[in-house]
């Protein structure tokens, strides 16, 4: 199955955490990172104006597993805590040193406490669509959403400006 894997910082090294996310997701049993999007910096998404954080950088890479939704975000859970990731209860906005988000794994729908896919707010994110939409404009996003990438794109709430970065995040050639 394909999955599709938001990744994002805005705390440390953020590029170093991003890269480091590709090579650790790879090295993971049944998941093979395939390709990786540009990378992006946007300013954070926070509660009010008032509230300033580092810009973040953003990418979306297509990950290959034979296991399910909830075991690769569980997965992604972990390479978080690994990155030292630390979660604050709800605190959607807080900074982050490494943020994985499962977006969409195949054509598969779920909406449990666990897992809701395609990623509720995926269509209200430019820094997600964005990327994604260079790896694959025309790719369906299943319902609710029942558009392309592109279209999502082309409909997106999120105005906010993006800079793409010179280079790319390397994709490992093997599993190691």
């Amino acid at each position: 199955m394909r999955c599709v894997v938001g990744l994002g910082s805005n705390l440390g090294e953020r590029w170093q955490r991003l890269s480091e996310a590709v090579r650790t997701l790879t090295r993971r049993d049944h998941m093979t990172i395939v390709r990786v999007s540009p990378v992006y910096e946007s300013q954070a998404v926070t509660r009010s104006p008032d509230d300033t954080q580092p810009p973040y950088l953003n990418a979306v890479a297509f990950l290959d597993t034979s296991i399910s939704p909830e075991d690769v975000l569980a997965q992604l859970l972990e390479v978080e805590r690994e990155a030292g990731r630390e979660r604050h209860g709800r605190r959607r906005w807080a900074p982050r040193t490494l943020d994985l988000d499962l977006l969409a794994a195949g054509t598969e729908t779920r909406d449990t406490p666990e897992c809701t896919l395609p990623h509720p707010r995926l269509a209200q994110r430019r820094f997600v669509l964005r990327p994604w939409a260079d790896l694959a404009p025309n790719q369906h996003v299943p319902a609710p959403f029942d558009a392309t990438v592109a279209e999502l794109l082309d409909c997106c709430p999120d105005g906010q400006e993006l800079s793409r970065l010179p280079h790319p995040l390397s994709v490992p050639t093997h599993s190691a």
